[in-house]
């Protein structure tokens, strides 16, 4: 079997491997849009939703009553993610983005290997992906059938969802009939991952209420809710759903029987033992919780896996508007950490003073040594804005991860507008983020667009990692911006603003403003790549199916990657299949280095077997394959280990996924892992 997305110039494990950082050292980081104004080849306009029609009656009338806002519809203009992925194998990362009614997705291939920019062209049509009648929300991939090349998941707001197999040839198949996956009312955000060990990846999927009406959001805590799913591959493209048997529906927290509101799904190996678990973000929406008087349903939960997708619940945060997820090693401490995108401080606090500074702040919850999860608060950020998608990447590669976090809402009266930005700057793996005002300041000004799919990736092999977002809509050029009336003394103060779509005009009565937002866009906000930090990267490949033992997808989806440079401190990847809000970030593990030359990778398997490769030299870009000989295991013999890894690099020699150079390289720090623990 020869996978030809792993013998890519730049990709394969070989010494040739070294590309230049060549940067202007002492630079810091900026983002430009190369896609502001259509640039890039990017024409993505996102339409509104079939519910759009109602907010169009309000506007047509010039007015709408005071009451009829609990039953008016939420995301209006839709809820698109997007995702990340190299569908043609070329080695470069392509942007797939889903669209409203009537509008075709788009599948933006990336040229960057023949023309040398970063531009694009949208293949969804002739692809097979345009999945054009469908009101398109969340998107994931992965390679479900263990081929080589990356499957598209395509959610559809309550409608059959799009499972597409990769043909290898640049187009998909229409599996979605007859692979079992079956739709609830308002899906939003899917993750893959293998929960059951088999090397096959399975299928979460995290479910709203019906958004044409706001009851859900505002007055009725549980029974207009609809429980998340999980489907079982069990193969062929075939899927089984074990929602109900598997403790994917029964939560902590919350009254037994009982489904949330879940914007977010992740699965991920979130306790590092080996097998793959699920994070759900819930949504106490404006339902008050106990402490208010009212009930306890918005938790970031947990569910542990025993390893036999067998999922218990616990609660790893307190009540939020939790809406996006991002899962890494904040505190570079050794244990996975969690990221929440949140209401933010400004907008709910204004219209319910029963909340909090910080009660809906977007933060950070650390893993502690027990399992347990701590909750810091933001620190001298003193407050945070609106948030939903999320992503965690050392954009300045630096050494330690940092945080950004996009985020808007149309409110039906109001749009909120107070992130702008959230690019957060960790401070040496401590968990202090400050932030990064700069680095954004000369792209688009997303304080306008209600953002909510986040995805990165390194678009142009340059070793610096770039952002895509796609917003449901913006607030045309010379809108009202509000000042909120409320000042913490944060940096986020300044962005903190609404834009009014009606106003009262006594108490029954709202008037319309003359606002009326636009169709959502698509920025594609590529790093400057400007401070000389060096970096390494890493694309992980299963083995299941071709050495005798492997039990990992072909692309490693559950895996954790530790990177360690010299004298730095050990920085931490989950790969996972499904991230942030709706999206999904690249598959690849991208580190920053600092000043360091060299560095160690460790790879911790689905399953608990550890890899590791020493002498990883800066601006390597690297195919790390599964050997299933754990290098911290009881061997009987230093020499049943080597025979291990022997026939392990032999098969993988065979199979045309390492040539002999590669595996000498993989042998030798095979060996001096094993030593390392004795």
């Amino acid at each position: 079997m020869t996978n030809t997305r792993l013998l890519l110039p730049g990709l394969a494990l070989t010494a040739s491997g070294l590309i230049s950082t060549a940067a202007a050292v002492g630079s810091p980081i900026t983002f430009s849009d190369v896609a502001a104004d259509g640039g890039a080849g990017i024409s993505y306009r996102r339409t509104a939703s079939d519910r759009y029609a109602v907010i169009e009656g309000y506007l047509s009338a010039g007015q709408m009553a005071a009451d009829v806002v609990p039953v008016s519809p939420l995301k209006s203009r839709g809820a698109p993610g997007v995702a990340l992925l190299d569908y043609d194998r070329d080695g470069y990362l392509d942007i797939y983005v889903t669209n409203g009614p009537g509008q075709a997705n788009s599948l933006y291939q990336n040229q960057f290997a023949t023309t040398g920019i970063v531009e694009f062209v949208d293949r969804a049509v002739a692809a097979g992906v345009a999945a054009t009648a469908s009101d398109g929300t969340g998107t994931c991939f992965g390679d479900i059938d263990n081929d080589g090349d990356e499957d598209l998941l395509v959610l559809a707001y309550n409608a059959a969802h799009s499972l597409y197999e990769n043909q290898g040839d640049g187009t998909f198949a229409d599996i979605s009939a007859a692979s079992g996956l079956s739709y609830d009312d308002g899906a939003m955000s899917c993750a893959m991952g293998d929960v059951n060990g088999d090397g096959l990846l399975d299928i979460a999927i995290a479910n709203t209420p019906n958004l044409d009406v706001l009851l859900a959001f505002v007055a009725e805590p549980f029974a207009l809710n609809v429980h998340n799913q999980l489907f079982l591959n069990t193969g062929g493209n075939r899927y089984r759903d074990i929602s109900a048997t598997s403790g994917m529906q029964t939560l902590a927290g919350v009254p037994a029987g009982e489904a949330t509101i879940s914007w977010a799904v992740s699965i991920v190996d979130i306790d590092l033992d080996g097998d793959q678990d699920i994070v759900l973000a819930d949504d106490q929406a404006a339902v008050p919780n106990a402490a208010q008087g009212g009930v306890d349903r918005g938790f970031i939960q947990v569910l542990e896996n025993d390893g036999a997708a067998n999922f218990t619940a616990r609660a790893a945060s307190g009540t939020g508007l939790w809406m996006g997820l991002s899962i890494n090693d904040l505190n570079c401490d050794g244990y996975l950490d969690i990221f929440g995108s949140n209401f933010g401080d400004y907008s709910l606090i204004s219209f319910d003073p029963a909340y909090q500074l910080g009660d809906a702040a977007s933060r950070w919850i650390l893993g502690q040594a027990d399992g347990s999860f701590s909750d810091p608060g933001v620190g001298g950020l003193v407050s945070t804005p609106f948030g939903w998608g999320a992503s965690t990447f050392d954009y300045d590669n630096d050494g330690d991860p940092d945080l950004l976090f996009h985020g808007g809402m149309d409110l039906v009266t109001v749009v909120d507008q107070t992130n702008a930005g959230a690019l957060l700057r960790n401070d040496d793996c401590s968990a202090l983020f400050t932030r990064d005002t700069h680095a954004l300041a000369h792209s688009t000004d997303h304080g306008k667009r209600t953002v909510q799919g986040t995805a990165v990736g390194d678009l142009n092999n340059d070793g610096f990692v770039d952002v895509v977002t796609v917003s449901n809509g913006d607030v045309p050029d010379g809108a009202p911006a509000v000042a909120y009336p409320l000042s913490y003394g944060s940096v986020f103060d300044a962005d903190a603003n609404f834009t009014p779509l009606f106003s009262p005009v006594d108490a029954s009565t709202l008037a319309w403003t003359g606002v009326e937002t636009e169709e959502g866009t698509l920025t594609v906000e590529i790093n400057s790549a400007s401070n000389g930090n060096r970096w390494a990267a890493f694309d992980l490949i299963g083995s299941v199916g071709i050495i005798a033992g492997a039990s990992v997808n072909r692309d490693g989806i559950g895996a954790v990657v530790s990177f360690t440079p010299n004298r730095g401190d050990t920085a931490k990847q989950a790969v996972q299949g499904g991230t942030s809000y709706a999206s999904q970030d690249s598959l690849t593990a991208n580190f920053g280095m600092g000043h360091s030359r060299v560095g160690t990778v460790e790879v911790l398997w689905p399953g608990g077997v550890r890899n590791r490769l020493y002498n990883v030299r800066a601006g390597e870009r690297l195919v790390l394959p599964e050997i299933p000989c754990s290098f911290d295991a009881q061997w009987p013999s230093l020499a049943a280990y080597r025979r291990c890894v022997r026939d392990a690099v032999a098969a993988l020699v065979n199979a045309d996924i390492i040539n002999a150079h590669e595996g000498a390289r993989l042998r030798a720090s095979a060996s001096r892992g094993y030593h390392s623990m004795r």
